[in-house]
């Protein structure tokens, strides 16, 4: 189908008789015939793609024609008519076409009614903007992978805060937010949220959150916020605050390039400078840090530091005497055992109270950690009854220090198979005295040096740490000549 425009220009032509069919029909690109259809049709005045004067369509009509005063109609008696069942109802009618052409002249036709917006201004520390995003970052040297990031804006000043992070999870929500909360010297009225699947487990159909994230309640309290919650890609609910994440990775990620993560991050500490003390915002058109003056006085300060926020999260020690909390395990003494208790999660510790039993442990970040100490250990061990079941305790104490008593038990096993309980008991004393850490350690140097057993562990211990070896009974010297 020819444009009508070109139509038009073609009728220009022929009319100034200064071109000749062939050059005409090569300046427009159509064919000769083309030229002589157009030169006998009526003057074009409408531009309205194959709608040429007199109302008659150009090209073979579509299936839909024959249906266009029927969907019209049924339209106008109903308005609110889903598109799938005007397509149903003209199936029935006789309609045998595709349904996006139904669909596309539905949409045509159906009268839309704008929905009236609002963009109002926050006053001083009324409101604060926060989410999640992420990204695919490609660094220089060629090694790609997905940065997530948690950003914060304040509403009225602008003031921008952004943050690497691992995860997305509730825990580096409450620990993020509390951080850039504290960077601002306080918190405003209320913090706007846009996914809640962090924040609310289960939504009314009107949108109120009928059960929050535990985590994210608790922090919410003990720092003294007020979340309030927008249904994700809502926008006219937010007000004048521009898409948070999408500002961020339009205008920094897509616009910089980075060597590494750790240039990545330095660059994000610059921008930030820049956007918040240097730039004047685009809607205030004023500096962020000018704007925050007046902002800073009306935030509140929160209740604890990001230093002291404590996570509670309730636990069960299983019948093996450990919390297990996010694949790892933590020992609690065996009176514990099935009770119910709770697990206080610091930024560091990990503390853990089960009725009149208390254990604290170095947190661990990484994944399926068995965590213990001397006391635990010593408590544990003193409950299992029988020789065989407290060798087999230590043993499973000793694996628990990592992959190189794995390695180096299950070669002594093989080595001296009507030994190796010896040697366990020995190595649990060690266990006792110095730690999973130094352990772990003397386990990595033997394997090394292909040196299997008790005898080479103390000796190693007795040269690096300072460890009474002999009340133990065990050699100040190990009996081989390559150490």
């Amino acid at each position: 189908m020819i444009p009508p425009l070109t139509r038009h220009a073609i009728q220009i032509l022929l009319q100034g008789g200064r071109h000749t069919v062939e050059e005409i029909a090569r300046l427009q690109g159509v064919s000769e015939r083309s030229v002589f259809r157009i030169a006998t049709e009526a003057v074009v005045t409408s531009i309205v793609d194959g709608v040429p004067p007199g109302g008659k369509r150009v090209g073979r009509p579509g299936k839909v024609e024959p249906f266009r005063e029927a969907v019209r109609l049924l339209l106008k008696e109903e308005p609110g008519l889903l598109s799938v069942e005007v397509l149903r109802r003209m199936r029935l009618q006789g309609y045998d076409g595709g349904k996006s052409a139904l669909y596309e002249f539905i949409a045509s036709v159906r009268k839309r009614t704008p929905r009236l917006q609002m963009r109002f201004e926050g006053l001083p520390g009324e409101f604060s903007q926060h989410d999640f995003g992420h990204v695919h970052v490609e660094f220089l040297d060629g090694t790609e992978m997905y940065v997530h990031f948690f950003a914060s804006r304040l509403k009225y000043s602008r003031r921008a805060a952004v943050t690497v992070v691992p995860d997305e999870t509730a825990e580096t929500l409450v620990r993020t937010l509390a951080a850039h909360l504290a960077e601002w010297g306080g918190s405003p009225s209320r913090c706007v949220f846009d996914r809640p699947k962090t924040i609310a487990v289960r939504w009314s159909k009107d949108g109120k959150v009928e059960q929050w994230n535990s985590i994210f309640a608790q922090a919410a309290l003990d720092l003294g916020i007020g979340p309030e919650l927008c249904w994700p890609h809502s926008p006219r609910q937010k007000g004048s605050v521009e898409n948070l994440v999408g500002w961020v990775k339009g205008s920094f990620f897509k616009q910089r390039r980075f060597h590494d993560l750790a240039d990545l991050e330095a660059q994000l500490a610059d921008w930030l400078r820049e956007v918040n003390e240097l730039r004047a915002c685009r809607e205030t058109r004023e500096i962020p840090m000018v704007r925050f003056q007046k902002e800073v006085q009306r935030l509140r300060p929160l209740r604890v530091s990001p230093e002291e926020l404590t996570l509670r999260i309730p636990v069960v020690v299983d019948l093996l005497g450990n919390v297990v909390y996010l694949t790892n395990q933590y020992a609690m003494p065996p009176e514990a055992a099935g009770q119910p208790g709770t697990l206080y999660r610091c930024r560091d510790t990990v503390r853990i109270i089960v009725g009149r039993h208390e254990a604290t442990y170095r947190r661990e970040t990484g994944k399926h950690f068995q965590v213990s100490s001397a006391e635990v250990r010593a408590a544990r061990l003193g409950a299992i009854h029988g020789v065989r079941g407290k060798r087999y305790l230590k043993r499973q104490d000793l694996l628990a220090t990592g992959e190189a008593a794995y390695l180096h038990l299950t070669e002594l096993l093989h080595r001296r198979p009507r030994t190796w309980y010896e040697d366990v008991d020995r190595l649990h004393e060690l266990l006792q005295a110095q730690g999973p850490e130094v352990l772990a350690a003397a386990f990595a140097w033997a394997n090394r040096e292909n040196l299997y057993g008790a005898e080479y562990i103390a000796h190693y211990l007795t040269r690096n740490v300072t460890l009474p070896i002999l009340a133990m009974g065990l050699p100040p010297e190990a009996p081989h000549d390559g150490i």
